[in-house]
């Protein structure tokens, strides 16, 4: 049975809604934690617990996009489905645009729902392996000099060892030297893998994917 360690968050204040799907929930593997109002669900919400939100749209309080808004605000980027009594296209089209995984209108079928909640959970084990991935290369970066840096990004702009150290002001011995422990740090063994971790940051960042390596100074 698959996601059978994850878990869903289910915020409801029908209390018959939050049995039954709890019950179908729970019957296909899942970890269910069910709230009756949005502030029980985010006084209680680990961001760390992998797994999805299935959020009733009107709440007593604040709303389902109230609580969408406050875990992005919080740079929370729980997957979420959200259950409506009524069909209601501007705020679907809205909680869609903000990241939602579905729009499900009530009485929702509970083959549509768990295929939801599958798609879900599939999105949340993504971003956790991106976000591992991405702290993993920051923790490389933050171990290099700031000399190997700056080869870094002259060896990623496709540099070779003697423009390198004409551009720094120091020999192609040095810019050797710099260069290997560079790569050993970041944990790539070619320039095309470098090129890739750079884009990736840089595509984080908002930066172009290959920029031109500053102008150098003196050793």
């Amino acid at each position: 049975m698959r996601n059978v360690a994850s878990t869903v968050y289910l915020v409801d204040d029908d209390e018959r809604v939050r049995v039954a799907l709890a019950r179908l929930l729970s019957s296909t593997g899942y970890l269910v934690k069910p709230h009756s109002s949005a502030e029980d669900f985010l006084s209680h919400h680990d961001p760390a617990v992998p797994g999805c939100a299935i959020v009733d749209l009107m709440l007593p309080g604040m709303d389902g996009l109230g609580i969408q808004q406050s875990l992005l605000s919080g740079a929370v980027h729980r997957p979420v489905i959200f259950l409506s009594g009524r069909g209601d296209i501007p705020v679907s089209v809205k909680a869609m645009k903000a990241g939602a995984v579905d729009f499900l209108t009530k009485p929702v079928e509970a083959s549509v729902l768990l295929a939801a909640v599958s798609h879900a959970m599939d999105r949340d084990l993504e971003a956790r392996r991106e976000g591992e991935r991405r702290q993993s290369i920051e923790k490389r970066l933050a171990s290099l000099t700031p000399r190997e840096r700056e080869v870094l990004t002259h060896v990623a702009a496709g540099r070779l060892n003697k423009q390198i150290a004409a551009d720094l002001g120091t020999v192609e011995k040095t810019v050797k030297v710099h260069r290997g422990r560079m790569m050993a740090k970041m944990g790539v063994r070619t320039v095309a893998d470098l090129v890739r971790l750079v884009s990736s940051v840089n595509a984080w960042q908002g930066k172009p994917s290959r920029p031109e390596p500053p102008t150098g100074v003196g050793p």
